[in-house]
């Protein structure tokens, strides 16, 4: 979980995050190596010996929520198929807009602070399986980071579920509120991050702190 939510980290930094030795994380670590579920790097430092950093590997997304990967991309390719690309458009934008429906019963009044209103979607998407969290920045703007994803497969096969979660998170906040996705998993990156700030008062800097 510390390695999913957190990223790669050091025995010392783990040790540390979880208040333990680090002798009992290089012992987790050593069961989790034989499973296949953690690799690691050696990183040059300026100084000193290199740092050994640990990681999940692929497989170890099978330990966290999936929503039913194979109905959901199995019912995807058959609209595809069977409706085309536009048929498929339309699948998922029907789908974004019940889930903007069902969000919005959940959601705080739309004049509540807008740092009310992400911890309120944090809360849906941490529900949802996604491992939701949010923190505000230096600069006044809120980064949402989704450390896992629960539609990981299904994203795979059609991009578009991703445009879509765009446009729901726009939705659910609301007017005068801007949304734009720094990380992507799927371009590479460990998870989905997104920055939200409020265009009645714009940032003065792009600092992701």
């Amino acid at each position: 979980m510390l390695l999913k939510t957190k990223g790669p980290q050091t025995v010392a930094r783990m040790a540390e995050r979880l208040g333990v030795t680090t002798m009992a994380v290089r012992q987790h670590l050593a069961v989790l190596h034989e499973e296949g579920l953690v690799d690691y790097v050696d990183e040059r430092r300026k100084v000193g010996r290199p740092a050994r950093v640990w990681r999940l590997t692929p497989k170890a997304n099978d330990r966290f929520p999936d929503r039913h990967a194979e109905i959901a991309v199995g019912m995807l390719k058959a609209v595809q198929s069977t409706f085309g690309e536009a048929g498929l458009e339309r699948l998922i934008t029907a789908t974004t807009q019940q889930q903007i429906e069902a969000y919005r019963v959940r959601m705080p009044a739309p004049g509540t602070p807008l740092k009310q209103r992400v911890a309120a979607l944090a809360k849906i998407r941490r529900d949802e399986g996604y491992m939701a969290e949010w923190r505000q920045v230096r600069d006044g703007t809120i980064e949402f980071l989704q450390n896992h994803c629960a539609i990981d497969s299904a994203a795979r096969f059609s991009s578009k579920l991703c445009g879509g979660e765009l446009s729901l998170f726009r939705a659910v906040l609301g007017d005068g509120v801007s949304v734009e996705r720094f990380e992507y998993l799927h371009s590479g990156d460990r998870r989905c991050a997104y920055r939200i700030a409020s265009l009645e008062f714009p940032s003065t800097s792009s600092s992701s702190a």
